[in-house]
């Protein structure tokens, strides 16, 4: 059993001589094929067209754009302040709206290295370095956590469908199900159209020495009515206060039928839900370029005069979600305010 590529963001999005190396993820699994950004509109453009994905992992990506910046202002002898930063972040913010964690990040960011006076003298660049190292850090510690929640759920013989990229809570769960004795089977859905279920999830869970079985996004329900499917699991770009959940366009789907057959339906949250939407209609949705449906891999699939619409979320309301898994607990979708005080 070898660790996933994906199960460490330090193994595919890295510093290297003043730039950023992003592996791509559109090329997995069959190359791993680096992409240099140098300054941070590469970072921003990289983190649109999907060369590095899920809402954590863009969230740090903007970070090191961020770092860029910051570094190429002190080697012109400038001095930074965050009023020229202003545009960066914006820029970076701009970038995939849907998700909280990557604004979330850079504000944070932002506010507590400016309350910082005691380390003046270190260059900003160095400590907005050392912060996101910090933030990695953390984020192992969280997914390890939320994945050994979501792992006490599962029994053995079970098999569980996941949807898209759910992250590394979703790979900790199942090597400590495999740690404790659990035999489970995973069914991932292809995830039209970046097969990012296909390419990333079922590829590294195959990794992990899990038995993995790929299915077209459309056989979930199929599979489910011949009860060959025991629980979904799917991550979130956000979670509202009022348990609503913005995830990969597909997943409300999912979780209609889930509900349809009596499917638990779980939601790995990692960190909980954004405090500052308050409902899932305060949500935006990203439209991203109708070409990404009208072609596969650069080829066009259809006719000429066709039309093609692409959200890349859905919002799926609380009544439909089983439990919200977290590195502090599981909650229900009703509850899951209460993460802040657990």
């Amino acid at each position: 059993m070898q660790e996933p590529l994906l199960m460490d963001l330090r193994n595919n999005v890295y510093l290297e001589d003043d730039s950023l190396v992003i592996i791509d993820r559109r090329k997995l699994p069959t190359e791993q094929v680096p992409v240099v950004c140098r300054n941070y509109e590469e970072v921003a453009r990289a983190i649109e067209d999907m060369v590095v994905q899920g809402a954590g992992d863009i969230a740090i990506t903007a970070g090191y754009g961020l770092y860029l910046a910051t570094k190429a202002l002190e080697r012109q002898g400038k001095t930074v302040k965050w009023e020229k930063l202003e545009p960066v972040i914006n820029r970076l913010k701009s970038t995939r709206p849907t998700g909280f964690h990557l604004a979330a990040l850079l504000d944070r960011l932002k506010r507590d290295l400016a309350e910082t006076n005691e380390e003046k003298e270190i260059p900003l660049s160095n400590r907005i370095q050392q912060y996101l190292e910090t933030i990695l850090d953390k984020q192992k510690v969280r997914s390890e956590k939320t994945g050994r929640e979501a792992e006490s759920l599962l029994k053995t013989g079970e098999t569980v469908l996941t949807h898209c990229f759910a992250g590394p809570a979703l790979f900790y769960m199942l090597r400590y199900a495999r740690g404790n004795g659990k035999d489970v089977k995973v069914m991932c859905t292809e995830t039209r159209p970046y097969l990012q279920g296909a390419r990333l999830t079922a590829w590294s869970v195959s990794q992990l020495g899990v038995d993995t079985t790929l299915i077209t996004d459309n056989m979930a329900a199929h599979f489910m009515s011949q009860g060959l499917i025991n629980r979904v699991f799917v991550a979130a770009d956000r979670v509202a206060i009022d348990g609503v959940v913005a995830n990969k366009v597909g997943t409300l789907q999912l979780a209609i039928v889930a509900n349809y057959y009596g499917i638990p339906f779980h939601v790995l949250g990692y960190g909980g839900p954004d405090r500052r939407t308050r409902s899932g209609q305060e949500i935006p949705i990203e439209y991203r370029d109708p070409s990404e449906v009208l072609e596969f891999r650069g080829i066009r699939i259809t006719g000429p005069e066709v039309k093609a619409v692409y959200p890349a979320f859905d919002l799926t309301p609380p009544q439909l979600v089983t439990s919200i898994i977290t590195d502090k607990g599981i909650f229900r979708p009703e509850n899951i305010n209460d993460y802040w005080t657990a």
